[in-house]
């Protein structure tokens, strides 16, 4: 068995918007660590954001899974329309509450809306982490395919390892691997067949669909940012 790790709620009131959620720390550190976080209809404790900071942390990395101004606000709903650069200031003071706990690499990563946030920020500040870990990026809202959220995908400058199901309505594989190619840096899509958005880890489930998923992102994470 891999050595586990010690998990400890994390809050940072000091800076505005402030830093919530749960902190995972190594038995056996790498140095490096990884900010992630959720989409628009969960939080930090989402199963798949759980399920991934325990791997990751087995692995070594000191992981930060952390609530998004917006959910900080209100335990339910989704973010309001001007909610979203909150949530940006929001991440990027989490990347620099982990960074200050460790001596090396710092990576952002989140669920979909979560995600694309990362995916934002990083877009306008290319050094805040040094790489990206997206699952289930929201390409378009489900049915309507015209309605792109790809605008600042061609400033990015930061790798960005994606995850994503075959059969995830927000965007299908082909038109994610055409959203991906407008990225000039380096990119990797992970095909998760037969998932949908929540890539099989949803809340009304008791058991996780694709309990191998997390292991397997891993390996992919290690290769690509090696």
């Amino acid at each position: 068995m891999p050595p586990s790790s010690n998990i400890e709620p994390f809050e940072d009131r000091s800076v505005h918007p402030p830093v919530r959620g749960f902190l995972h720390r190594p038995a056996n550190s790498t140095g490096d660590g990884l900010v992630l976080t959720h989409g628009a209809g969960s939080d930090s404790r989402a199963p798949l954001l759980v399920a991934v900071a325990e791997t990751f942390s087995q692995a070594g990395l000191t992981l930060l899974r952390c609530d998004l101004p917006f959910r900080q606000r209100s335990p339910h709903g989704p973010p309001r329309p001007g909610d979203a650069a909150r949530d940006r200031e929001g991440l990027k003071h989490a990347v620099s509450a982990v960074q200050k706990l460790i001596p090396g690499r710092v990576f952002l990563g989140g669920l979909s809306y979560g995600g694309r946030q990362a995916s934002m920020l990083s877009s306008v500040e290319p050094d805040l982490a040094a790489g990206l870990i997206l699952f289930s990026y929201p390409l378009h809202p489900p049915r309507q395919p015209t309605q792109l959220r790809v605008q600042h995908l061609p400033k990015l400058r930061t790798p960005a390892l994606f995850v994503h199901g075959t059969r995830d309505p927000f965007g299908s594989i082909e038109e994610m691997e055409n959203a991906v190619g407008a990225i000039r840096a380096r990119t990797k899509l992970i095909r998760v067949e037969g998932a949908g958005h929540d890539l099989d880890f949803g809340r009304d489930k008791k058991e996780a669909g694709k309990p191998e998923l997390p292991a397997i992102v891993l390996a992919h994470f290690q290769r690509f940012f090696t």
